[in-house]
């Protein structure tokens, strides 16, 4: 009898300095060369199921809760779906006073992937110490490049506790229909104060990525470097927006291939699919099919899609960014790094109009109102990607369906085709090297998956159980 062969496979478990916990499976051809490489998600939270005979005015608390890192992103969203339920319009100083409250998320959460996650592999080297390659040895090697990413992190939050009143899960602060309270003028005054060297150091730190890319044109063809559709949100005239607007889709060469004006309709656009190797789903773009309708959102997917930013640094630096990609698309997953150092300066200069313009200390901050509408969607752009929160209710507005897709569930399947060409590039499986395995960890470093928002996988849960005795024998195992 002919024992059947063992499947070969190298398995990345965890995978290091990202969001939530996650692995990569490479798996072998019979001559050890890469077949596929999977993003595999090992989390499963389920926000969906448990929300649901809450009210909805707690959504915004609960939901932000998958999430120390983007918790603002969650709230925006959900207070956009809870403000559809109740069927009204948030006063202007409020929308303002959320923008601005959003663009802190947007700045300490890329500051925190871009500094203290992805720069000790530019900085120190792919191939170097894996003891040495981290926040901490780049706090050796390069202070004062540690330095500015952890001022920029905490300006960013400083921006969300000014407005809000915490750094972290400051749900108290806003509700359906607006706020609870408006921003004072010492605060706006400190907000103020130290904007201007938030914006010089994300412009030293600017400078200094774009003469580094001559050393990583290798890393910049092979790191998830592939066609694909982009979505983002964009204003009536194309601009980059994050709190508002319409959720476009464009393909590989910049034409608009879907505009989704009335959120509600999202469904006709994306479609959900499920594998039983991962507990987060699969978005994709409905009319190309699944797998085939691939895209990708957040920062490099946001400047793909805008035609401009509107301030006049992130302008500058957006008309150079697109002459990396042809008809202005730019397609490697490496240039995320690039993008988010200039949705940085975009956020710094917006949050200075936005602190400038004395209708941010209007007193007027909140539409009250109950019930009105049985469903709300609400769409935000999170730093990583296209956030959407989709609310059901009855006539006492409590929760009986939630659907949420998380930016990071949008781009699952990029993940898997950007790991398979990384790994198919760079592991030689018969002369293994740690450097060869960070680089398929560096390029879901650039994506910069949010995982603890993003397991909440539709359909039926892929379950696993092993009896296994005293001696490490498997006696039976349940697949469902």
């Amino acid at each position: 009898m002919v024992k059947p062969q063992l499947e070969k496979k190298i398995t990345i478990s965890p995978i290091t300095r990202i969001e939530g916990h996650a692995q990569v499976t490479i798996l072998l051809n019979d001559d050890d060369t890469v077949k596929e490489a999977l993003f595999k998600v090992v989390d499963f939270r389920g926000f969906e199921k448990f929300t649901e005979g809450r009210p909805f005015y707690e959504m915004p608390s609960i939901t932000s809760r998958s999430c120390g890192i983007c918790p603002v992103s969650h709230l925006l969203a959900s207070a956009k779906a809870c403000d559809a339920i109740v069927g009204v319009t948030p006063p202007k100083t409020a929308i303002m006073l959320r923008r601005l409250m959003h663009m802190g998320q947007l700045i300490q959460s890329h500051a925190l992937n871009f500094f203290h996650l992805s720069s000790p592999d530019m900085l120190l080297g792919f191939d170097s110490d894996p003891a040495q390659r981290n926040i901490f040895g780049l706090i050796e090697k390069q202070p004062e490049i540690a330095m500015r990413g952890i001022k920029l992190r905490k300006y960013g939050q400083e921006l969300i506790e000014k407005i809000a009143g915490k750094r972290i899960h400051s749900s108290e602060w806003i509700l359906p229909g607006g706020a609870k309270w408006p921003l004072t003028q010492e605060r706006a005054d400190y907000l103020c104060a130290n904007l201007p060297e938030a914006i010089e150091s994300t412009q030293q730190t600017l400078s200094m990525y774009k003469k580094m890319l001559d050393g990583f044109e290798e890393e910049i063809e092979n790191f998830g470097n592939f066609p694909s559709y982009y979505m983002g949100l964009v204003t009536k005239d194309g601009g980059l927006e994050h709190y508002d607007g319409t959720l476009t889709i464009i393909d590989n060469s910049g034409k608009v291939a879907a505009q989704c004006v009335d959120p509600t309709t999202y469904q006709e656009f994306i479609g959900e699919a499920v594998e039983p190797w991962s507990f987060m789903k699969f978005p994709y773009f409905k009319s190309v099919g699944y797998p085939q309708g691939a895209y990708r959102v957040g920062p490099l997917a946001r400047l793909n899609v805008a035609s401009y930013c509107g301030t006049p640094l992130a302008d500058q630096e957006l008309k150079a960014f697109k002459k990396l990609g042809k008809n202005g698309v730019v397609q490697s997953t490496f240039h995320y790094h690039y993008a988010r150092l200039i949705e940085i300066i975009f956020c710094l200069e917006t949050a200075k109009n936005l602190l400038q313009d004395p209708e941010i200390l209007s007193e007027h901050v909140t539409s009250k109102a109950l019930v009105n509408n049985y469903e709300g969607v609400g769409v935000a752009e999170a730093p990583r990607g296209t956030l959407i929160h989709h609310y059901k209710v009855d006539q006492q507005g409590l929760i009986t369906w939630n659907n949420m897709i998380i930016a990071t569930e949008h781009n699952n399947i990029a993940y898997n085709m950007a790991v398979t060409q990384v790994a198919k590039k760079y592991v030689k499986a018969k002369q293994l090297e740690e450097g060869m395995l960070n680089r398929v960890e560096a390029v879901i470093r650039a994506f910069d998956p949010c995982l603890s928002c993003a397991t909440h996988a539709i359909g039926k849960m892929p379950l696993d159980i092993k009896l296994v005795d005293a001696a490490g024998k498997l006696v039976d195992r349940k697949i469902r």
